[in-house]
């Protein structure tokens, strides 16, 4: 559906960042601090120039970094439950090799070039710390953990049953990734140089740097145990865990006691299974389920986990029940309440392969004779609280951060530097030219793309220049945003929708013109976000120029190599009925990919929710989305002392469940009990343990399931080695899936009963 805001970027808003608190800005002695005040309270006021930064260390631990972590999310982004390994977890277990490194390189000191030089220039420095964790934010990839664009390779290859050349997806992925740093370096002066766009959620590594690089200190006969010695044994106890779920007992990964308890009643399975249903008490002890769509809850404050909380009972308890059984709405009852499938009016999966010619459009016969295509209640109304999350993240920045957003561009153009700005200026800028000519050559390589490649990727040039327009006329406006709010609105729908409506019948044309209007902004915006922490953190901009643009290249090529892989090698991957059952290379992001390729690229928005489909009065979700925000704030002015009113956020409410699907029930449900249980009451009543251990506990539980997922792979699932009783069996809930209404028959295969 859509990407949600990092955790990072929620912390910001629990310490109150949003709001930016000023400083004095007058006056010459003003700007020898920043006139930010949380800025002031966090970053530091110094530099040392002499520190290393250029190091043998920092690239060796970099690129290694950058690999493994887009290794890792690549690989693990196929499964059912993808398990994301954050820049936080590089952050902290790159620490533990860099000093590593001091210890045991030779210190022997070489002459190059006229320059004198060294494996190992002194002690692991914390500007090495920090271009160690921009090379791993480039494997990261816009927050997915892995380059969006390899997603249309998969569908291609693995739902289409289509090819791509090698060649094709390459250009497709590094252009997609690069052309975002084009527009990031023309934005640049903007948005990172001014004081008064702060970027509140870099503060929380600046935070985490400082705070893992503060001399341990411990007083005689303490028993603290070490950062590093507990973030190995969280590691080694999380490594030896994740063999549990992984391999002898899989039925953890979702607890669905409801299940068990009613074997043999389709309501009680759609309400209790985490898989298929609302996941009414369901659970996992598994951390990847935990962790995989949301990332680690014990990252996300306890401000940001009440919003989702609220928003997702609403959705799962309030809404999808009176929709499905008290209204049928849309026929519901005919179809799975909660799957991310496409089916045809009689309840069976629509026949995708059907309606795709042999030039790869629609086949508008073959449309015409299956029908129309209709979604599960659930994934309709998913839909919905997107256009509503849309609206409503245009028009509460507009009314609550409107005029802050106005005055600080209008103040960063006008004022003085601060001391962070004037530091700055000791390096050697990035020549204007290097941004432009990244911009150029990736826009000419795109260009040969859709012109000699045409065939592969669909889209015309003009539909590529359209793109880049959109994409660089919102980056401006949203990285101010960004800047200073800390809220990022996509533009994932809109491409979609507009490039639907010129050019439908066209599914690889419409992902394609998605990715490069909308990643290429968010690549530039995370670009950016990376500048403003190589800003506060004094690295030399020309450092970081070529750290991020080699990370970028390194991180998506070994994106498209590690897909490339897979798909060759997994027979049937991400073909749910194909597969042996309980496997887990489901693909659940890549299908909900496919499936809006269908929706928006190949049928049409018009044909879904236009006036000739279904589902047009979800349309009214705009409106709605709009004016959430209109009411609270006409509340808040007429209610002031009522200071609780401005604690509803319409945006994070409607777009609580935007990635459901393919986030299920039983990765929310353990991502809010964990979230609430080490935010809520550890920060509160152990909070100095919290300040020490929490990240790390994190890091830890990530990298060590990351690590055996892997093991198992290699050890066991290639060889064809399983074991099978009750606890490899899933859930147990296989009624979950079954249709409620009358007369509805899904054949002789099927488990579900025939009201």
């Amino acid at each position: 559906m859509s990407e949600i805001s990092s955790s990072s970027a929620a912390a910001a808003d629990e310490r109150g960042l949003a709001g930016g608190k000023q400083g004095p800005s007058t006056g010459p002695a003003a700007w020898e601090t920043s006139p930010v005040e949380e800025v002031r309270l966090t970053v530091p006021d110094g530099d040392d120039p002499t520190l290393p930064v250029w190091t043998f260390r920092m690239w060796a631990i970099g690129l290694l970094a950058c690999a493994l972590m887009s290794f890792l999310n690549q690989f693990f982004s196929y499964r059912t439950e993808p398990l994301v390994v954050t820049q936080i977890t590089v952050q902290v277990a790159s620490l533990p090799v860099g000093h590593f490194l001091a210890r045991a390189l030779p210190r022997r000191r070489f002459r190059v070039g006229g320059r004198e030089w060294s494996l190992n220039p002194g002690p692991f420095s914390m500007k090495e710390h920090v271009l160690i964790s921009i090379f791993a934010n480039a494997g990261f990839a816009f927050g997915n953990g892995n380059a969006y664009s390899v997603m249309i390779v998969d569908i291609i290859r693995a739902f289409y049953r289509r090819s791509i050349s090698f060649l094709a997806a390459w250009i497709l992925i590094i252009t997609t990734q690069v052309l975002g740093y084009g527009w990031a370096g023309l934005m640049r002066k903007y948005v990172v140089e001014p004081a008064h766009m702060w970027w509140p959620s870099t503060l929380v590594q600046v935070s985490l740097f400082r705070t893992l690089h503060e001399k341990e200190e411990f007083t005689g006969g303490s028993k603290r145990m070490s950062r590093s010695k507990f973030f190995l044994v969280v590691l080694i106890c999380s490594f030896v865990w994740a063999f549990v779920p992984g391999y002898l007992f899989q039925s953890l990964t979702s607890i669905s006691w409801v299940c068990w308890v009613f074997s043999k009643s389709v309501t009680a399975q759609q309400l209790g299974s985490g898989m298929k249903g609302l996941g009414l008490g369901a659970f996992t002890l598994d951390w990847t389920a935990v962790s995989s769509f949301l990332f680690s809850p014990l990252i996300s404050p306890f401000f940001a986990t009440v919003n989702v909380l609220v928003g997702y009972v609403l959705f799962m308890y309030v809404v999808m029940p009176t929709a499905y059984w008290g209204m049928n709405l849309y026929n519901a009852k005919t179809f799975p309440i909660f799957s991310s499938h496409l089916f045809a009016s009689n309840g069976s999966p629509y026949k995708i392969a059907d309606i795709v010619n042999q030039q790869f459009r629609l086949d508008t016969e073959a449309y015409s004779k299956l029908g129309r295509i209709n979604l599960s209640i659930f994934f309709a109304i998913s839909y919905g609280l997107n256009f509503a999350t849309i609206a409503a993240t245009i028009t509460h920045v507009g009314l609550f951060y409107g005029k802050e957003i106005y005055h600080r561009f209008r103040a960063s153009q006008q004022e003085e530097p601060d001391i962070h700005t004037k530091l700055m200026r000791k390096y050697e800028d990035i020549p204007a030219w290097w941004f432009y000519s990244v911009t150029a050559l990736s826009m000419i390589v795109s260009l040969i793309l859709c012109t000699l490649l045409k065939d592969q990727v669909q889209l015309p040039w003009w539909g590529f220049l359209f793109a880049c327009a959109m994409a660089f006329t919102f980056t401006l406006p949203v990285s101010i945003i960004s800047a200073t709010t800390n809220q990022t609105p996509g533009l994932n729908v809109i491409t979609e929708y507009v490039m639907g409506l010129i050019m439908p019948g066209y599914p690889i044309a419409n992902v394609c013109f998605k990715v490069y209007g909308y990643i290429s902004m968010s690549q530039a915006i995370s670009f950016l976000a990376d500048f403003k922490l190589g800003h506060y953190m004094k690295i030399p901009p020309k450092s970081m120029f070529i750290v991020q643009f080699v990370g970028t290249v390194v991180a998506g090529t070994v994106n498209l190599i590690v897909g490339w892989w897979l798909l060759g090698s997994v027979e049937n991957i991400c073909q749910d009925q194909l597969l042996p059952p309980n496997s887990p290379w489901t693909c659940p992001n890549d299908r909900v990919f496919f499936d809006a390729s269908v929706i928006w690229g190949l049928v049409g928005p018009n044909r879904i929710f236009g006036s000739n489909g279904n589902y047009i009065a979800l349309n009214w979700f705009f409106l709605i989305g709009a004016a959430g925000p209109v009411i609270v704030y006409i509340l808040h002015r007429t209610f002031p002392t009522h200071k609780w009113i401005l604690l509803i956020n319409i945006p994070v409410l409607t777009g609580a469940t935007a990635l459901m699907p393919p986030a299920t029930t039983v990765n929310f449900n353990s991502w809010l009990l964990y979230g609430i249980i080490f935010n809520f009451f550890v920060f509160r009543y152990r909070k100095k343990w919290w300040q020490r251990y929490n990240y790390i506990l994190s890091a830890g539980l990530d990298a060590g399931a990351a690590f055996m997922g892997v093991l198992l792979y290699f050890t066991l699932t290639m060889e064809n080695r399983t074991i099978n009783w009750w606890g490899t069996g899933g859930e147990h809930c296989p009624l979950a899936s079954c249709p409620t209404a009358k007369g509805v028959d899904l054949g002789p295969d099927s488990v579900c009963p025939v009201f």
